[in-house]
């Protein structure tokens, strides 16, 4: 147990022993309806949201919320695991600051690609079991198959899952048209 509470305490894994509590509350208070899914989506991509920035990452088609929550997990088990294989053997003194930085950013840079193809697999399961939550659509591609109507809307499906179609609405003479 002294051996469990001394790597979750040292720099940089305290880092992710603050955050992954946090995250387990979030997905605590998600279960019990308290919180929505989708906290943390808009319904554009246009501004410099969190879901943009996702979107940008390769995460496109799920929640921002479990994307975050895949990334945080894989990029805490590999900061751990540098931690507990590599720096708690070196006596760094104040070198342990900087090279924990480096380690942070180096365990979210593997972590992210890992962490896109494990919710790029899960996709289709959000599409199929979260109907109503249709901002985790944001960034999919998907096919026109109707002309807009005078209100702005039509309909579209995903070239990732034809069997999933879509309404999309916009300014009439901004939407995209059949086959687009």
């Amino acid at each position: 147990m002294e051996f469990i509470t001394e790597v979750a305490l040292s720099f940089p894994a305290v880092v992710f022993s603050v955050l992954m509590p946090l995250v387990l509350l979030y997905w605590v208070l998600v279960a019990l309806r308290l919180l929505p899914l989708e906290l943390f989506e808009h319904d554009s991509l246009k501004g410099d949201y969190l879901s943009s920035s996702l979107v940008a990452l390769g995460f496109a088609g799920v929640p921002a919320s479990f994307a975050l929550s895949v990334l945080l997990l894989l990029a805490s088990a590999f900061t751990i695991a540098v931690e507990v294989l590599a720096l708690r053997w070196l006596d760094l003194g104040f070198f342990r600051v900087p090279l924990g930085l480096v380690v942070l950013w180096g365990s979210l840079a593997v972590a992210s690609p890992l962490a896109a193809g494990l919710c790029a697999s899960v996709r289709r399961w959000f599409h199929r079991h979260l109907l109503g939550h249709q901002r985790c659509l944001l960034g999919e591609q998907v096919e026109v198959l109707a002309e807009p109507d005078a209100d702005g809307w039509t309909r579209a499906v995903l070239l990732d899952d034809r069997d999933y179609e879509v309404r999309l609405h916009g300014k009439p003479e901004n939407m995209p048209h059949a086959g687009d």
